[in-house]
């Protein structure tokens, strides 16, 4: 019992896997739709952190170079899932709202909890200034990227109801740019791989291997499984949800899906920086903001054309500003190479005037 008590202690997302037995019978037994929302919200945390696991345990064994491509592949398999089921639905604005979200809340949300934790603990942290520098460069190529067809979507074709052939050229084209250039990212990753990831791990929760391959692979397919089921009661309660609660889908989207797909991975960040490896957790935050932007929002492109309900790749003037914002103010706080609480409240800050805006847009 003391032992049990104790690992769910060091754990305590693991709690939660009581909401998937509850989020499926909830679902079966037509409970409030409200219940089947929470959980099948919740059962999709500790589902995504076995993910997690499972990958990083087969990253230990297959070697740095494939282990990284997998890191990169299924890092965010469980919000990947989850908008999945959502453009089968047609919620596209909900997917496009996960997307801004999961930038912006890697970049304010992640980083400004673990400067703020790791800067009371420890005082002035430091890290990679060269790292930091490089990815920032990148996130603000990345938002330019996705500015253009925001903007210039609007005078290449129709867009409402129904985008027009131009606009979705455009939204390929871009997405297969990106695609691209996260490729070359993985690349020049692995020929210098001297960064934090591969030089602090020593000792940090979720980044060394916890099983065999064999139970690695088990627990990968089974963990999968469990979200694609969640997922799809997830989606369904959506708007009963909306309706129910009075609230945007958009909220749903920028809030929601961003912290139950990727609570787990936050969870590491902020705890190694409160090991003071503030290198790891600014690596962690941004390389899983640039992995959304770069990898996942691409992915969804070409995945909604094979599905009948594309997506293009064109945001609204909310979305476009928050994003500019987030990485405006990331990028400050990372240039100088050192952070401290009170940049932590500060992007903390960032975060929750922009959550209060999208909650009453």
């Amino acid at each position: 019992m003391k032992k049990t008590i104790r690992y769910l202690q060091e754990n305590p997302v693991e709690i939660l896997l009581l909401a998937v037995p509850l989020a499926i019978w909830s679902e079966f037994g037509h409970w409030p739709v409200l219940l089947i929302f929470a959980f099948s919200a919740l059962g999709v945390i500790p589902l995504a952190s076995y993910i997690g696991k499972s990958t990083e345990s087969l990253a230990h064994y297959t070697g740095p170079r494939l282990g990284g491509l997998l890191n990169a592949t299924l890092g965010n398999a469980a919000e990947l899932i989850i908008t999945i089921v959502a453009i089968r639905e047609g919620l596209l604005e909900l997917v496009k709202a996960s997307i801004t979200g999961s930038i912006l809340g890697n970049l304010l949300f992640v980083l400004g909890m673990a400067m703020l934790l790791g800067g009371l603990k420890h005082g002035v942290q430091k890290f990679d200034r060269h790292s930091a520098s490089r990815n920032a460069i990148l996130l603000v190529l990345t938002v330019l990227i996705l500015l253009i067809p925001s903007l210039l979507s609007h005078y290449i074709g129709a867009i409402e109801p129904e985008p027009s052939f131009k606009v979705e050229a455009l939204s390929l084209g871009v997405a297969f740019v990106m695609v691209i250039l996260y490729a070359l990212g993985l690349i020049y990753g692995f020929k210098y791989s001297e960064g934090p990831l591969s030089q602090e791990t020593e000792g940090v929760p979720g980044l060394h291997p916890a099983w065999s391959i064999k139970t690695a692979i088990v627990v990968l397919s089974l963990a999968t499984i469990g979200v694609v089921v969640l997922s799809e009661i997830f989606v369904e309660a959506v708007e009963p949800v909306v309706t129910k609660l009075g609230i945007s889908e958009f909220f749903i989207g920028i809030i929601f899906i961003p912290i139950i797909g990727n609570v787990a991975e936050h969870l590491v960040a902020v705890q190694v920086a409160m090991k003071n490896q503030m290198s790891l957790s600014v690596e962690i935050a941004v390389a899983s903001s640039l992995q959304i932007a770069l990898f996942v929002a691409p992915a969804l492109v070409f995945i909604s054309l094979l599905m009948g309900h594309p997506l293009v790749l064109v945001f609204n003037q909310f979305e476009l500003l928050a994003l500019i914002a987030g990485v405006f103010i990331a990028t400050l706080v990372s240039e100088d190479g050192v952070s401290n609480w009170l940049e932590g409240v500060e992007l903390l800050a960032v975060y929750i005037v922009l959550g209060l805006a999208f909650f009453l847009l």
